[in-house]
């Protein structure tokens, strides 16, 4: 363990020149024009493999989750009943993200659900970014699962490309106790179509010279960006393989699918020039929505679940020192049909007592008094800066609101969330229902963010 210590300070040594090199776009080590090498790293069945491993190492558990049919899933009594993670042999029975947990039991009566723990997958992805930041000073976090490297350069520390992919591939199997699939490719987008080659636990590559013999005979359904209706589409048009796509006049695919027609055909070639991006951009909008565990019917029960939106929302806006212009509320009802409706602020604002009033004022104009089953505030014509403007017809205590919101922050940041509630959530037999809404709502669920384990029953 020292000499694994001592190693890999030296890793950290040598990646000061490839760190000026990537910072101040001095070049150190490669020629000005040395093809891009960059890395996709995948992390296999990830809710599913963490989880698995936590029992495993953890909890003392002996059934591996991975080598059995189970499933991560949402609770059905608070209609978050989906599968969100699925094991390779679940996968056999027809079992896919994104389909009901009703449904997966019908195909797979025997299929193991487990809760999801948020907060041991989010303490999971960042010990798998931390290790390739190791190899790497330029790494961009896709999802919480998926994450880019550059490795441009970097065959005088970690030797070849596949090596260096085994090394990192070895030490997060070793150390974490999951496996990952990694793309090697030219470019972005190549090398996450090479990630989802052949899993789990594998290293594939798709550099430019290799299109026409692993991208192409692929299935159109397979390229990035092509989703459902598209892929429809396309089939209509008899495209049914990428090299199809490839091979059409991309004035033709232009006609039918516009800008981004001429996107996947550019995919379709290997096309793009996108580079790994280690500090996301800012924000462009920032939303807040949750399906509720109950059909809204009474429009104060619908104005509480806008508070509680407004809450986290707001908070985000104040963390980030921006402020949003315009507001929307999308309302889906208990038939799943989605509409919305959207109103400018009368300054740009993040004080929350502003955002729930708008869109409390959004949704009476856009409600159509069906039952309603999900609720989302979104915000856009985000603006930096923690002063307010000032309108000419502003009357209200606007400085007061914002000391009051400040100090709530502070009192949450110290002490927990739960530290200070609005009277409007506490369970009163005057709100019916309501007594089950969280009183910061959207995002990831309460119950998704931890699990108790001590009511679990670990095989």
């Amino acid at each position: 363990m020292k000499n694994e210590r001592m190693y890999s300070h030296k890793k950290y040594i040598l990646l000061f020149p490839l760190l000026i090199e990537h910072t101040f776009g001095y070049h150190i080590l490669r020629g000005e024009h040395m093809n891009r090498v960059i890395f996709h790293i995948d992390v296999n069945s990830a809710f599913l493999s963490w989880e698995a491993v936590y029992r495993l190492k953890h909890l003392s558990g002996n059934l591996d989750l991975r080598l059995v049919p189970s499933a991560v899933g949402g609770d059905v009594t608070m209609r978050h009943g989906i599968i969100l993670a699925k094991s390779i042999p679940a996968k056999k029975y027809g079992i896919h993200t994104g389909q009901s947990v009703t449904e997966a039991l019908q195909k797979c009566p025997g299929l193991l659900l487990v809760p999801p723990n948020y907060n041991l997958y989010q303490r999971s992805s960042d010990a798998f970014i931390r290790i390739l930041k190791e190899y790497s000073p330029t790494v961009e976090q896709y999802s919480i699962d998926e994450a880019y490297m550059d490795m441009t350069g970097m065959e005088a520390l970690f030797g070849e490309p596949g090596d260096a992919a085994l090394e990192i591939g070895k030490r997060i199997r070793e150390e974490l106790g999951f496996t990952v699939n990694i793309g090697i490719a030219d470019n972005k987008v190549l090398a996450k179509m090479a990630s989802d080659f052949k899993k789990p636990d594998r290293v594939h590559t798709l550099w430019t010279g290799e299109i026409r013999e692993k991208l192409w005979p692929l299935p159109v359904s397979d390229l990035f960006f092509v989703g459902r209706a598209t892929f429809r589409k396309l089939g209509q048009l008899g495209i049914k393989t990428i090299g199809d796509l490839a091979g059409t006049d991309p004035g033709l695919v232009k006609s039918h699918f516009g800008k981004m027609g001429e996107v996947i055909w550019g995919f379709a070639h290997g096309l793009d020039f996108s580079a790994v991006e280690p500090v996301p951009p800012p924000n462009k909008g920032y939303g807040n929505s949750t399906t509720i565990a109950f059909d809204v019917t009474e429009r104060e029960h619908a104005h509480l679940v806008l508070l509680s939106l407004a809450e986290t929302l707001a908070a985000r806006l104040r963390s980030d020192k921006v402020r949003a212009g315009v507001l929307s509320v999308g309302i889906k009802d208990w038939d799943f049909h989605y509409y919305s409706h959207q109103a400018p602020l009368s300054s740009p604002t993040n004080i929350t007592e502003e955002i729930f009033k708008t869109a409390c004022r959004v949704f009476d104009e856009a409600w159509d008094e069906l039952p309603v089953r999900h609720l989302g505030i979104h915000t856009s014509q985000i603006t930096k800066g923690s002063e307010r403007q000032l309108g000419l017809f502003d009357t209200g205590d606007y400085e007061r609101l914002e000391r009051l919101d400040r100090t709530v922050d502070e009192i949450r940041k110290r002490f927990g969330n739960d530290s200070i509630i609005r009277a409007s959530f506490l369970t009163s037999p005057q709100n019916g229902p309501a007594w089950c809404l969280d009183h910061m709502g959207g995002g990831i669920s309460r119950e998704k963010r931890t699990v108790d384990y001590s009511r679990q029953t670990i095989l």
